[in-house]
C-alpha cells in the first residue's frame, strides 16, 4: 500500500498535481491541512481514498479539525497542528497522541518535514509544497509505504 502524505498547499496545486502524476499510483491521499477550498479538486484529481483535515487558514469549511482512521495495524490521527502549538515543539502532540492510543500522529502548520520514530510513535510532518520553510526551501511531501509484513516505512521526498 501506497500512501501520499502533504500538506500546506494554500490553494496552488500545480505541485500537488505533479507529485500525483509522479508517484502514481496510489491507494490514499492525506493531507494535513491549508488546502485553502481546494479540497474538492484535490479530492477529485486523487483518484483514491483522501483524508483531509481543517489548518488554520481553512476558513468557512466544513473539514475536520482532525482525523482518525486506521491504516493496517497503525491508528492514525491526522491535525493541522496548530492547536498543539506545534511551532513550539511536538511534545504536545506526542503526549496527547499517545494517551488517546495513536501509534501515528501527523501534522502539518511549520511548513518544514519532519520524522520521528520510536517503538511507541511516529510523529511525522510532510512539509509544505507550496510555501517550503526549511533550508534549502525545496517543496517537501512524505510517502509511507506499507509492506508484505504490514510494516510502515517512510520516504520524505523534495521537488
Amino acid at each position: 500500500m501506497k500512501i501520499l502524505i502533504v500538506s500546506d498547499t494554500h490553494g496552488k496545486n500545480g505541485n500537488l498535481k505533479e507529485v500525483l502524476r509522479q508517484e502514481k499510483p496510489i491507494d490514499m491521499l492525506i493531507h494535513c491541512g491549508d488546502s485553502e477550498g481546494s479540497e474538492d479538486y484535490i479530492r477529485e484529481m486523487s483518484e483514491c481514498p483522501v483524508h483531509i483535515v481543517a489548518g488554520n487558514n481553512d476558513f468557512f469549511c466544513d473539514l475536520p479539525k482532525e482525523d482518525e482512521f486506521c491504516i493496517g495495524k497503525y491508528h492514525v490521527l491526522v491535525t493541522h497542528g496548530h492547536y498543539y502549538y506545534i511551532s513550539m515543539g511536538t511534545e504536545m502532540l506526542k503526549e496527547d497522541a499517545q494517551a488517546r492510543g495513536f501509534n501515528l500522529a501527523m501534522f502539518g502548520h511549520t511548513h518544514r518535514p519532519y520524522l520521528e520514530q520510536n517503538s511507541a510513535i511516529t510523529i511525522l510532518n510532510p512539509g509544505s509544497l507550496s510555501y517550503p520553510r526549511q533550508e534549502g526551501r525545496k517543496p517537501s511531501y512524505i510517502v509511507m509505504e506499507i509492506d508484505r509484513q504490514g510494516e510502515a516505512h517512510y520516504t520524505v521526498k523534495y521537488l
